[in-house]
């Protein structure tokens, strides 16, 4: 009787041994606004909109690591938008955020799966913005300009040396008949030391019907404590009918108790001689560690040949596509929560 009592507890004991090597965590965040919206396009008039995602992507995400011994983990990640104004998932895709697998240990992290691209890293560290609200330098990204995420990718990251930090990555085209069309080759290098951060990526994507595309990314911050100041500069070469782009964002902000301000300045244009400059103003008051208030505007003023829009963590809004000159601006008021 004392060998069964004695095997009953061994066996309870077991799962909770496992457990503590385990950790899975369930996260998020909600973020909407109420805002006002004009194209400046001709016939149209402003417009009063709810929002998902100004400053920050709404989403909802589960992550977890086991440990596997000797310094090794496994790890997992899948991340899905959502639009808190509608209740609906994005429309790329469920977990269109983020969806990988991978192994961690002191060699760095290898993650296979839809992942960030290298140069993601790069332009998400030199935002003045801080990667959201309208104007942000997300709008360096979509078609025709740089990449931001990776599907069928093998991905990796390395550890911090010195400072530096290098991420390489491969995305598979994944066409018959030996076609590499469609596949990307990224790799990005980062130095961080105490308030200084330098960044730079190179992204190939191979196209055998118009030749090897190619995307470039450059940002820089620095940190003087209340105040940040960032820069970031994005070229997207496409060697078919789309023309060449530039996005060139500086800014900073500063910190005074629970009340963050945001200031940034941008240029989009194409060789083709379209060109917009833009201006954002943002204002971000805390009310704990999970919860913010915030108030931004921006604005663009397009050249005669310039069709571009404001950026932000939810998407792009921009004139109609026959309106070139129009100068499109936003202003909103929201809330976000993270869990």
């Amino acid at each position: 009787m004392k060998k069964i009592s004695l095997a009953i507890a061994l066996l309870s004991v077991l799962p909770l041994a496992a457990q503590a090597q385990t950790s899975v965590t369930i996260y998020g965040i909600a973020d909407a606004s109420v805002g006002i919206e004009d194209t400046d396009a001709p016939g149209t008039d402003s417009r009063t909109v709810i929002s998902s995602g100004t400053q920050s992507t709404s989403r909802i995400g589960f992550r977890g690591t086991e440990d596997l011994g000797n310094g090794l983990k496994a790890l997992f990640n899948i991340e899905a938008g959502i639009a808190l104004d509608s209740g609906a998932q994005d429309a790329a895709g469920l977990f269109q955020r983020r969806a990988v697998v991978g192994l961690q240990g002191s060699f760095g992290t290898v993650t296979v799966g839809r992942e960030y691209s290298p140069i993601a890293a790069v332009v998400q560290s030199s935002d003045p913005l801080g990667h959201g609200f309208y104007g942000s330098n997300l709008g360096s990204f979509g078609t025709g300009r740089a990449t931001r995420r990776l599907p069928n990718s093998v991905n990796y990251k390395s550890e911090a040396l010195s400072g530096f930090t290098v991420q390489a990555a491969y995305s598979a085209g994944e066409r018959q008949n030996d076609n590499p069309s469609g596949s990307l080759v990224g790799v990005s290098v980062e130095y961080k030391n105490g308030p200084l951060n330098l960044g730079a990526g190179y992204h190939q994507v191979e196209n055998l019907a118009t030749g090897d595309d190619e995307e470039f990314a450059f940002g820089a911050g620095y940190n003087f404590g209340a105040f940040d100041l960032r820069g970031s500069y994005v070229m997207a070469d496409p060697e078919g009918p789309l023309p060449e782009f530039k996005f060139t964002t500086v800014g900073g902000s500063f910190t005074a108790g629970a009340s963050k301000f945001f200031a940034s300045v941008h240029q989009q244009r194409v060789d083709t001689g379209g060109r917009g400059n833009g201006f954002s103003l943002a204002y971000q008051y805390t009310l704990s560690k999970r919860t913010n208030l915030y108030s931004s505007y921006g604005r663009v003023r397009n050249n005669n040949g310039g069709n571009f829009g404001l950026t932000s963590a939810g998407g792009t809004f921009a004139p109609p596509p026959t309106a070139f000159g129009a100068d499109p601006s936003v202003f909103n008021v929201g809330v976000r929560h993270s869990f």
